[in-house]
């Protein structure tokens, strides 16, 4: 297991103490130092093809592996995110294995872990439910490190109990539980609602986790205002 530390409130990185040839696999640009017995190597997990699955998912066609290469000394390494927000670690072997994530969270993992696209019989729905609303699987038993923007919540939901989310905010959830996307309907709703044209339905049994201020919306109120400031 990863022995890390999480540093900061609202700007949060974390460190990671790699322990001799262990390593860590994460999004390119999401590494902040390391210390010199850590080589880096760009790598695109599943080849040519797991590469382009992750364009398709709007993630980059690599990810960045790190490992100590010293036989006898730990050496740190540390990641942050993009955005301010909160860094949040789950151990896979709490969640059956296995948890689905929107594409922009995913922010680092141990090696054992794998990063896929979540093709399912719901990748059409994905494509067209706004938000660019594609989903990451990760699959393993480690430990996996995720980011959100404002706060991370966390809810259980029990099986058959239904939570309607907004696209943008819905971090990730187990592999148990059961979505969909749908529309939000009327259109006054959709003209002048002000929550988008989609929401995600999830269904229990199974945990989800949940961002406040996810980017999209932090970047849609900066552009709305700045478009403001020009108008005056």
């Amino acid at each position: 297991m990863l022995d890390y530390e999480i540093h900061g409130h609202d700007l949060q990185l974390v460190e990671i103490k790699l322990k001799p040839q262990e390593g860590i696999r994460a999004e390119t640009g999401a590494m902040i130092y390391m210390q010199p017995s850590i080589a880096m190597d760009t790598t695109s997990p599943g080849g040519l093809l797991g590469g382009i699955k992750r364009m398709v998912s709007g993630a980059g066609f690599f990810l960045n592996s790190f490992r100590n290469t010293s036989d006898t000394q730990i050496a740190k390494i540390a990641f942050a995110a993009p955005y301010p927000g909160k860094v949040l670690a789950i151990n896979l072997a709490e969640h059956h294995g296995q948890l689905l994530c929107h594409k922009e969270s995913f922010l680092c993992a141990g090696d054992d872990v794998a990063v896929e696209v979540a093709f399912t019989q719901r990748l059409g729905t994905g494509f067209f439910g706004g938000n660019g609303f594609i989903l990451q699987k990760l699959s393993g038993t480690g430990l996996v490190f995720v980011h959100g923007g404002g706060m991370i919540i966390q809810k259980e939901l029990a099986a058959g109990e239904e939570l309607r989310v907004d696209v943008g905010c819905l971090l990730g959830f187990e592999a148990t539980v059961n979505y969909d996307i749908q529309f939000v309907g009327g259109i006054k709703n959709t003209l002048f609602g002000g929550e988008g044209v989609f929401f995600v339905r999830l269904a229990g049994p199974g945990k989800i986790y949940l961002q406040s201020l996810p980017f999209s919306r932090l970047a849609d109120r900066i552009i709305s205002l700045n478009s403001m400031s020009k108008q005056r």
